[in-house]
């Protein structure tokens, strides 16, 4: 950085700078007057923010790449503009300026020492009143981009415990939910049953169609297993195309009639209209399971798989337990 004179020496008005709007008087310009006003050409950085000082930019612009006082865009590093500042934290904390501080373009700048800058405060109302605005619509801006950061988060959280395919829970999510499933079912003394699905004939289907068609026929049978749950029960892409449905509070007895509703629906789904295509249905085959005295999630899903085993075994397109 370059001194190239003080502030009272310059062209610039104390009225220009957001700090001193509609608070400039004789003691204000006067304790202006002998800051010095630095030229730091483009792209350079800001040297010594190691220490507590308030700039101000008189031209020209800066991007500040931390957060010291100063909000940011999205992913972006602050712009300060003529008649902003930057570093007022530091001076309030009396630490460290830990933004790094670079010139979009050739860019003078006033630099006040946190010693007049509190001096200012104590001496006009209107400058404390500034900095309080200022520092206000900082934390107003810092929240709101807290809350678009969670908000995308939790976008992102949600994006990770679902199948990209068919929009099914997916495992991650299962192995989180299922343990706490079963913990409620055991304090409330609630039943809690499962199914677990399987496509029949899912290989010579994605065979004699091709694998776009096999996901047409998934992403159908997801579809239809949804629409039928309450919206209170769970469907979770287990795996290739094994579906798992958790029905909480649900007796192995409900839990039949849901299976059988869901096998029946599935066999009548037409996956192509043209009917002389081989293989234009899709069917399902059921294994039912439910909470055992001592069970947790690995026995009740184990037992479903024994059972969807079972149904494979008896010839398909059907349930057992």
């Amino acid at each position: 950085m370059e001194n190239i004179g003080t502030f009272g020496a310059s062209r610039y008005s104390a009225a220009d700078l957001q700090l001193f709007r509609d608070a400039e008087s004789a003691e204000v310009n006067a304790a202006l007057a002998h800051c010095a006003i630095v030229r730091l050409a483009e792209n350079k950085v800001v040297e010594d923010t190691f220490r507590a000082r308030l700039y101000i930019v008189l031209s020209g612009a800066l991007e500040v790449a931390d957060d010291n006082g100063v909000m940011f865009a999205e992913g972006a590093p602050a712009r300060i503009l003529p008649g902003e500042s930057v570093g007022e934290q530091s001076v309030l904390d009396d630490a460290t300026n830990l933004a790094a501080m670079t010139a979009v373009e050739d860019t003078e700048l006033l630099v006040i020492e946190p010693d007049l800058v509190w001096r200012l405060i104590d001496q006009s109302n209107g400058v404390a009143r500034n900095l309080l605005r200022l520092l206000s619509f900082r934390i107003r801006a810092a929240n709101a981009l807290l809350r678009r950061r969670q908000k995308l988060g939790e976008f992102y959280r949600q994006l990770s415990l679902n199948d990209g395919l068919t929009g099914l829970y997916n495992r991650t999510w299962l192995n989180d939910m299922l343990p706490k499933l079963v913990a409620r079912a055991r304090q409330d003394g609630h039943p809690l049953s499962v199914l677990m699905i399987d496509l029949d004939h899912f290989k010579k289907f994605n065979d004699t169609h091709g694998h776009l068609a096999g996901d047409g026929a998934l992403c159908a049978a997801t579809t239809l297993v949804r629409a039928l749950l309450r919206p209170s029960d769970f469907a979770v892409r287990y795996g290739g195309e094994e579906i798992l449905v958790l029905l909480p509070e649900t007796a192995p007895s409900v839990a039949a009639m849901v299976a059988e509703r869901l096998c029946e629906k599935m066999r009548n789904t037409v996956v192509f209209d043209d009917m002389r295509i081989p293989l234009p249905h899709i069917t399902g085959s059921f294994g039912i399971a439910s909470l055992t005295p001592g069970g947790d999630e690995r026995s009740i899903v184990a037992d479903a798989d024994a059972a969807l085993y079972r149904a494979k075994e008896a010839g398909r397109d059907r349930i057992c337990f």
